[in-house]
């Protein structure tokens, strides 16, 4: 067996997957943030997150491209219906599905979670947009170059540090909103005991809201930034796979009980994956898989993590 099967390239090897890794991670990272919100507040895995993020990014398709009888709206404007109406989803979803069933098992919560998810992909495949089409990048909105840098001649995409930008202001604004708002504290109150919460006069039913539009809006968010070539689409369902697999992968990775770590296990993630792809000719055992090593490496990393540290790196005891 040979250990090393190419000759090691700085630019492609450790800069180009740094670059991707970060980027990418940025996004699972928002996706591992709602989850674990929904998780501390319900106590519920939530399965529709992934067709909250495409919802997101058909809906933005649609209105930038102008299909059918939609208007055809300026490029960030339509990224920001496509995120309302992820919000709008997510919190019907909280209306009409979770509440009714708020107080039956956890596992028919997440059942109807599943439901909800094969309810929208279903919406999403009669919906008449190309469904194999991916959202413009920034660079095609706004007619520039597509990178803005190069560092060690790997260029660096606009979209890449879009990804990182968003990443660290929500993960700044999430902080100031659960430490310094009213409804922020009453979200982590009813993720530690609901019962005591009611009893201060917070209203579980309307943190609950609250909470789910907030999943919505980082669905959707994370939806929108990963639409974008050479890898994303608007396919119906094209988050509910691979996509929320990692994204499920990076909350239990952080800890399901940790806000900060959902952000820190989705860039690990991403990095984990973005290096797995460009080093397994290096890596003994990952050199011999025909295809799928990102997903190998995941997949053993989180095993590790959870036979070692089984409330994640940065979650506490439930």
């Amino acid at each position: 067996m040979h250990v090393v099967a190419d000759t090691f390239s700085p630019q492609l090897h450790l800069v180009t997957p740094l670059i991707s890794g970060l980027a990418n991670g940025a996004a699972y990272g928002l996706f591992g943030l709602g989850l674990v919100l929904l998780y501390k507040s319900n106590r519920i895995f939530n399965f529709a997150q992934g067709e909250f993020a495409t919802v997101a990014a058909v809906v933005a398709f649609m209105f930038d491209r102008g299909i059918g009888w939609l208007p055809k709206l300026p490029y960030f404007i339509a990224i920001a219906v496509g995120v309302l109406a992820a919000v709008l989803v997510a919190m019907a979803t909280e209306r009409v599905v979770i509440r009714p069933l708020f107080h039956r098992p956890r596992v028919v919560l997440v059942v109807a979670t599943v439901g909800v998810a094969l309810f929208l992909i279903g919406i999403e495949g009669l919906l008449p947009y190309p469904q194999t089409a991916s959202m413009r990048t920034i660079s095609d909105a706004l007619s520039v170059k597509s990178y803005l840098t190069q560092i060690d001649g790997v260029v660096v995409l606009d979209q890449d540090v879009a990804k990182l930008i968003v990443l660290a202001a929500l993960a700044v604004l999430a902080y100031l909103f659960f430490r310094h708002t009213g409804t922020g504290t009453a979200i982590l109150a009813v993720s530690q005991d609901t019962t005591a919460a009611r009893v201060v006069g917070i209203s579980v039913e309307r943190v609950s809201m609250v909470t789910w539009a907030i999943a919505g809006f980082l669905g959707g968010v994370a939806g929108v930034l990963l639409a974008v070539p050479p890898s994303g689409s608007v396919t119906p369902g094209a988050f509910t796979g691979l996509t929320l697999t990692v994204a499920f992968s990076s909350a239990v990775l952080g800890g399901m009980t940790s806000l900060p770590g959902a952000f820190v296990g989705g860039i690990l993630l991403g990095l984990i994956e973005a290096f797995a792809n460009a080093d397994h000719s290096f890596v003994p055992g990952l050199n011999n898989l025909p295809a799928a090593q990102s997903e190998v490496a995941v997949a053993v990393v989180l095993l590790l993590v959870l036979l070692i540290r089984p409330r994640g790196l940065l979650g506490q005891e439930a």
